[in-house]
C-alpha cells in the first residue's frame, strides 16, 4: 500500500522546511507553504539558486501565522509580528508578477544582514490571485509555479543507487524540497504516470513533471553548495525533451482538505 511518508511546508520561499504529521491543504497547497518571500527592493525573489545560505534560514510559524520566529547561523533570532494587510511591495516569481505585503523594516534589515544585500520581506496580500499552468491548472502562493511538489522514496532509492555506482555519496530527500513524499510504490518514478490521486481528504491533479535547477546541489543542512550530485546522475537518465532533468511531479489541489503521514495514497488515473 502506498502511503504518505513525509509532509513538509516551507513558510518562507527558499528557506528551510518544516516537517509535520498532519496538514491542512488549501487550494494553494499545504497551509503556510511559501506564504512569505524575500525579494529585492525591485521585487525579484531571492532563492537558493543565487543564495544557498537561505537553506539554513528557518522560519517557525507561531500562533496560527500571527508571528514568525526567524533563525539563521551567526545572527540573533527575530520574532516578527506578521502583517496581513499593509503597504504593498512589488514581488515576483518565475511565472507571476504582483505585490506582497511589506512585513516591516526590522524583518527587511534582518534578511539583508543574513544575505548580505538589500532585501525586503513580504507576505501574501489579501487580494493575491494566481492561476498556475500545466495539464491541470490550479493556484499557488509564492511557490515557483504550482501548489504541491510530490516525490517518492522509490525514486530517491533508484537515484541513489546510480549515485553510489559512481562512488559518490547518496543524497537525502530534502535536496528536492518536496511537500509530499510517498512510500510504497515499488518502481522508481511511478509518480510520473499519476494524473489524479486522493490522500486523506485531499484530491490532487497532475500539472507537470518537475524540472530541477541547481538547488538540489545545495546541502539543506549547511546552506552550502555540495554538487555535482544529484544533478549529474539525473542527467544520465532523466533528461526531458524540453530541456533539463526531472525529479518528482507538480500537482494542483483539486479538493482541499486534511491529510496526515501514514494516509493511504490512492491513484485514480
Amino acid at each position: 500500500m502506498a502511503r504518505v511518508a513525509r509532509l513538509v511546508y516551507y513558510p518562507v520561499k527558499g528557506c528551510a522546511g518544516t516537517s509535520v504529521d498532519t496538514a491542512d491543504v488549501t487550494p494553494a497547497g499545504l497551509q503556510f507553504d511559501r506564504a512569505w518571500m524575500v525579494v529585492s527592493p525591485e521585487g525579484e525573489f531571492r532563492s537558493q539558486r543565487k543564495h544557498p545560505v537561505m537553506a539554513s534560514i528557518r522560519a517557525d510559524v507561531l500562533d496560527g501565522g500571527a508571528r514568525l520566529r526567524l533563525a539563521a547561523p551567526g545572527v540573533e533570532d527575530l520574532l516578527v509580528e506578521t502583517v496581513t494587510d499593509g503597504p504593498r511591495q512589488p514581488a515576483s516569481t518565475f511565472t507571476w508578477q504582483g505585490k506582497g505585503v511589506h512585513q516591516g523594516a526590522e524583518a527587511a534589515d534582518w534578511f539583508s544582514e543574513v544575505l548580505g544585500l538589500p532585501s525586503v520581506f513580504v507576505g501574501l496580500a489579501p487580494e493575491h490571485e494566481r492561476v498556475t499552468n500545466g495539464e491541470i491548472p490550479g493556484t499557488a502562493a509564492f511557490a515557483d509555479a504550482h501548489a504541491i511538489l510530490l516525490t517518492s522514496e522509490s525514486s530517491l532509492d533508484g537515484l541513489n543507487e546510480r549515485i553510489a555506482s559512481r562512488g559518490a555519496e547518496a543524497v537525502p530527500m530534502d535536496r528536492f524540497r518536496p511537500n509530499i513524499v510517498v512510500a510504497g510504490w515499488p518502481e522508481p518514478h511511478r509518480e510520473d504516470e499519476v494524473r489524479s490521486l486522493s490522500v486523506g481528504g485531499v484530491e490532487l491533479g497532475y500539472a507537470k513533471v518537475c524540472i530541477r535547477c541547481t538547488v538540489p546541489m545545495v546541502d539543506q543542512e549547511t546552506g552550502r553548495k555540495a554538487g555535482p550530485e544529484p544533478i549529474r546522475s539525473l542527467a544520465d537518465y532523466r533528461r526531458e525533451p524540453e530541456g533539463g532533468v526531472s525529479f518528482g511531479i507538480k500537482m494542483a489541489v483539486t479538493r482541499p482538505g486534511q491529510l496526515a503521514v501514514g494516509d493511504e495514497v490512492i491513484v485514480h488515473s
